[in-house]
């Protein structure tokens, strides 16, 4: 909810709040993301939707949009810690746009985190790394600070 809330909705509405205005959206059948799974275990999430429907990143001096364009937006993921480092977010990524393409969607859009030579622990990927955009085929389209850049790809 942290992309699809105005921030002091966020943040007034932490815990309780939030997780009610995400069961609303679910109840009102909209698909807020994609789970992947292990067997029968789910490992992975990734927030997917129309850029429309993150109002927070339309107030983002960075991640304002690029162009008029329609997009899809991939805003956050999770990996459980037992599957992080595994290669969990490529195939993710790869099936998001797959799920874009069967409802006539043909841009999708990440804001990945591009850490450079600096390390850091991986629960802080929250918005995916660049390398596994990389491997899924978006390419950037935009940098307007040196560690967020815009990753695109396009549905033929």
């Amino acid at each position: 909810m942290y992309w699809r809330r105005r921030r002091s909705e966020y943040v007034r509405g932490k815990g309780v709040g939030n997780r009610t205005a995400f069961r609303k959206i679910v109840a009102a059948g909209e698909v807020p993301g994609l789970l992947s799974y292990v067997g029968r275990r789910p490992v992975a999430w990734c927030a997917l939707a129309p850029r429309a429907a993150y109002p927070v990143l339309a107030n983002s001096r960075i991640l304002s949009p690029v162009d008029e364009r329609p997009v899809w937006s991939i805003t956050c993921f999770y990996v459980h810690r037992d599957y992080r480092r595994a290669g969990v977010t490529v195939p993710l990524l790869r099936a998001a746009v797959e799920h874009v393409k069967k409802l006539g969607g043909r841009v999708v859009e990440g804001y990945p985190i591009d850490p450079g030579a600096s390390s850091f622990p991986s629960a802080f990927a929250w918005t995916g790394l660049v390398s596994a955009f990389r491997k899924a085929g978006f390419e950037e389209v935009a940098r307007r600070s040196a560690t967020r850049p815009i990753m695109r790809i396009r549905i033929a």
